[in-house]
């Protein structure tokens, strides 16, 4: 685990700059930063810290609670093999500040109801990352990790629009003796998870059931100016009526019955049953089916101009360059 000097992540972030602040976390904000490296090249990274002005002082004080969860969020991460899905971890200062990988498309809560300048993502899209979240959470499980947190806002994307799960502050080892009391977001967290005996991966799994509903039909987890305002008390019913329309909007032919098996799948995850609700793998295996489908009744030239943009995509990152005041950094 890589520990950088306090004094070059404040000279990074302009000291912290307000210009900088890119994001606020459930305990910390989120800054860009433009750390130099040895051989003069410079990395533009993220980097979290518990408060909006960390001082070495500031440090000495008792914990808060943000910055507990900021070293736990360390500590899973940093205890963590990489992996493509979950957000990387570069390390930290003094336990304090921690350092990670940019993402600079904003999460998936921004892309499907905040965003007005980019069109809503396409169904092959939506599949494509509720695919990727579900071997996240695979991965994590296999780790004998929960993440209690797993909602739309902690889903990241990066230069290539990849999604990424974020946010580790409230994750927990399962093994564990003394396992925290219930926490994570209202309208993801699972009714069930009511003392700290109850926790288990299928935790995370209601929360993924509810992002995949969210994925699927564009709603919010929770809106007030619709009724039922949750979007599980309004969709399993109409799951369980077959009224796939109703969710999702119709959407093109190839996938109707697409939807219907991941809203299916959705209906599983969010039972009051714990025990009926599928395991992160059976979830990832099932979305590769459903994903097979529609990429069969794509014409052949179409499946090759995705890939070659993904190409394209991906050389422009590489050459890409950004331009701060009084100087040039390319980004790696």
């Amino acid at each position: 685990m890589k520990e950088f000097d306090y004094e070059k992540l404040v000279t990074a972030t302009d000291g912290f700059s307000p210009s900088r602040l890119i994001g606020k976390g459930s305990h910390g904000y989120v800054y860009k930063g433009l750390l130099h490296e040895e051989d003069k090249r410079h990395s533009v990274v993220a980097i979290k810290t518990p408060s909006l002005s960390p001082s070495p002082s500031s440090l000495l004080f008792e914990k808060s609670e943000q910055m507990k969860k900021l070293e736990n969020e360390i500590n899973v991460l940093s205890s963590l093999p990489c992996s493509p899905h979950v957000l990387s971890f570069l390390g930290h200062a003094e336990k304090r500040l921690m350092v990670v990988e940019l993402m600079p498309n904003g999460s998936l809560h921004q892309l499907l109801h905040v965003s007005t300048t980019l069109p809503p993502p396409t169904w092959l899209k939506r599949i494509e990352i509720a695919l990727q979240i579900a071997r996240a959470v695979h991965f994590l499980h296999g780790q004998g990790i929960v993440h209690r947190d797993i909602k739309s806002d902690n889903i990241l994307f990066d230069w290539d629009w990849e999604p990424k799960l974020a946010d580790f502050g409230l994750a927990a080892h399962l093994a564990d003796e003394k396992r925290p009391p219930p926490a994570g977001t209202i309208g993801y967290l699972d009714p069930c998870y009511t003392c700290p005996e109850n926790m288990s991966t299928k935790v995370d799994v209601y929360s993924y059931g509810v992002v995949l509903l969210e994925i699927v039909s564009g709603r919010k987890a929770i809106d007030v100016t619709r009724s039922p305002t949750s979007i599980v008390d309004w969709a399993v019913p109409l799951i369980n009526e077959g009224k796939v329309g109703e969710i999702c909007g119709g959407g093109s032919a190839v996938f109707v019955g697409t939807n219907l098996r991941l809203l299916r799948m959705a209906a599983r995850c969010v039972s009051s049953d714990v025990e009926t609700r599928p395991s992160a793998g059976e979830i990832t295996a099932e979305i590769v089916l459903c994903l097979a489908g529609p990429l069969r009744s794509l014409p052949l030239w179409m499946s090759f101009f995705r890939g070659v943009v993904k190409l394209k995509r991906r050389r422009t990152r590489l050459r890409e360059t950004l331009t701060w005041p009084g100087q040039t950094c390319h980004v790696r």
